[in-house]
């Protein structure tokens, strides 16, 4: 008799129809407003994965109703010449969103650059102004992968008050602030990261109700680590060849072997990063709603 497979958390299903909201928002708002909500996303360099993201974003903006203002420079451009960009466009009443497109090129300091972000345009939730409210449990605009998790929570309707949760990965984009809204949401949470041991990585997550895995190492979560009927969401993005020379997108969870243990699991592709995407969107339109209907 085949085990039963863990329910799938469908990130891809679930962004299409906030998609959806956000575009009739747009649409009742922009007469109000005289104009569409902006976006920014700024692009260094030849990085493909980034061309592949930026013009994901590009492509989900043309969907809702979101004008870009995106600009791509070469991988030579100064860091003086990217924050006199970022300055323009905290000035221009057009945009409502600023993005700085990571990694830079190694020349550029990225912390530098997003401090220059004015904080009510900081749709990607790296400000310190926005991170600082996010500790304090205050309304502000948050980052986008960690919120997108916490929406696909809420919209299936998984417990998280009085839970354990187990967030591998430290990072100020994902691991830190999806820590702080778990906590926010009443979960007991612990962290583990990339210099756990592996002994203490095992124990940690053989308790995890809700197991978080955000550290870029394919397969490292095995099914003989997950508590049965554990909340699995993988975070992890790898690239791997296989055997015909094929490239493809894995997770950080050995995805075929905890589905036969977990109760929900976000596949990769098509479970987080679709929502890190609409979540931006929906900040940029937050911030467009707060500049013209919120005062």
């Amino acid at each position: 008799m085949n085990a039963p497979m863990a329910e799938k958390l469908d990130g891809k299903a679930l962004a299409q129809k906030i998609q959806g909201e956000l575009k009739q928002r747009v649409e009742t708002l922009q007469p109000q407003a005289g104009r569409s909500p902006g976006l920014a996303v700024l692009m260094v360099g030849d990085d493909p994965a980034s061309a592949v993201y930026v013009r994901n974003k590009e492509k989900a903006c043309e969907k809702v109703g979101i004008t870009s203002f995106g600009q791509h420079f070469p991988s030579d451009t100064t860091q003086e010449e990217l924050e006199a960009r970022i300055t323009e466009l905290n000035q221009d009443s057009r945009v409502d969103g600023i993005l700085v497109q990571l990694p830079l090129p190694e020349h550029l300091d990225a912390i530098q650059a997003l401090y220059k972000i004015a904080p009510e345009k900081d749709v990607d939730g790296l400000h310190p102004t926005n991170l600082g409210q996010l500790v304090r449990g205050e309304k502000g605009l948050k980052s986008c992968t960690p919120a997108g998790v916490m929406r696909l929570l809420e919209t299936y309707n998984l417990t998280i008050k009085g839970k354990r949760a187990l967030v591998i990965g430290r990072s100020i984009l994902v691991g830190k602030p999806l820590a702080l809204m778990l906590l926010a949401a009443n979960a007991t949470v612990s962290m583990a990261h990339g210099k756990t041991s592996q002994d203490d990585l095992r124990e940690l997550s053989q308790k995890a109700d809700i197991l978080c895995v955000a550290v870029g190492k394919a397969n490292l979560i095995t099914p003989d680590m997950v508590k049965p009927d554990a909340v699995v969401i993988d975070i992890g993005m790898n690239r791997i060849e296989d055997e015909n020379g094929k490239k493809r997108l894995i997770g950080d969870v050995d995805y075929a072997g905890v589905a036969t243990k977990a109760s929900y699991i976000t596949p990769v592709p098509g479970g987080v990063g679709p929502m890190t995407v609409t979540m931006l969107l929906e900040n940029t339109v937050r911030s467009f709603e707060n500049r013209f209907f919120n005062d």
